[in-house]
């Protein structure tokens, strides 16, 4: 593919979806084609805000278009995206990848058989704090993660641990470039009738372990990351964007203590993902986080969600009944 302009549509123009529209109308190398979404009035009502035009199916944006993104409800996601495949449209798909990983295992098998590119939406891979703290990691042993968010009525159709945690599972995943062997977890509905907070202990088999809270029914808003490695500690705070660590140095009794803040430009996450993913395209190369690395996000994420529903059974199994695992 030349420097001409990437062709691009989103499909599902909710909350998020119609921020990836706003990002494509101003992004370098993009032309903001169209949009599609289920509700018509809301796709006529964000393609006259953004001036574009609202298509009436998928099938009839695909043939207008190079790549697609797609931000409808996780039910959708495999069938939405591997219609754009077969018109031969890359694809990236907002997390989950699928509603189960062996939906997940088709979709990239469709990617690969129709030659496309096949990205997934782990948005805080690129927040430029999570790039900065890549640069340092050695090898950490323990983890303290929290993203607890306030109520919102956007993303209910899945538990908390496939529409908040998961972030957080796809960023241990990455830094650690482990499979997790052990996994104790709990969550219980509050709000809603899925799983709205939740918590885990994981043990990789590198020997790390991580302790990663996810609520959607919280008071406040906290997304923060901390783990420690050999004679030092590291805090990333998504939201800020920043990276504290903290270091022993010198030897003897009385070791001096450095605090340094790591380089980090801030940046729309948004907007250096869909760069990211037309550079994919364009240069028809892999993507950062392609459909394998959604893959293993979703299944050590069916994985906590299994050790809730076990744990429900043993402490609660009128619970463990209302639950499920998707």
């Amino acid at each position: 593919m030349t420097d001409k302009k990437i062709r691009v549509g989103v499909i599902g123009v909710g909350d998020f979806g119609r921020n990836h529209v706003r990002v494509f109308r101003d992004l370098l190398g993009a032309e903001l084609v169209g949009i599609h979404d289920a509700d018509p009035e809301r796709a006529r009502q964000v393609a006259a805000e953004f001036d574009t035009q609202a298509f009436p199916s998928v099938a009839q944006l695909a043939e207008n278009i190079d790549a697609a993104c797609v931000a409808v409800p996780t039910k959708l996601h495999a069938r939405i995206s591997s219609e754009l495949l077969q018109h031969g449209v890359d694809v990236l798909v907002e997390k989950p990848i699928a509603s189960s990983v062996a939906e997940a295992d088709k979709l990239i098998a469709e990617a690969k058989k129709a030659d496309r590119i096949l990205q997934v939406g782990h948005l805080e891979r690129f927040n430029p704090a999570v790039v900065a703290v890549q640069k340092i990691v050695s090898r950490p042993l323990f983890f303290e993660v929290h993203r607890l968010g306030v109520f919102s009525p956007r993303s209910l159709d899945v538990d908390v641990v496939f529409d908040v945690m998961i972030h957080d599972l796809d960023i241990l995943l990455a830094l650690l470039h482990s499979p997790a062997r052990d996994i104790q977890a709990v969550g219980i509905p509050v709000l809603t009738d899925k799983v709205d907070i939740a918590h885990a202990r994981i043990e990789f088999e590198s020997g790390a372990v991580a302790n990663v809270t996810a609520s959607r029914v919280s008071t406040e808003r906290v997304r923060k990351l901390r783990f420690f490695q050999a004679r030092e500690y590291i805090s990333v705070d998504y939201t800020r964007q920043d990276v504290t660590r903290i270091r022993v140095v010198g030897e003897g009794s009385q070791p001096a203590i450095d605090f340094e803040k790591l380089p980090a430009e801030p940046e729309e996450p948004l907007k250096a993902e869909l760069r990211s993913f037309l550079a994919a395209v364009r240069e028809r190369k892999t993507p950062l986080v392609d459909g394998e690395a959604g893959r293993r996000a979703l299944d050590l994420a069916e994985r906590v969600m299994a050790g809730i529903v076990a744990h429900a059974h043993r402490v609660k199994p009128e619970l463990a009944s209302a639950l499920t695992l998707k």
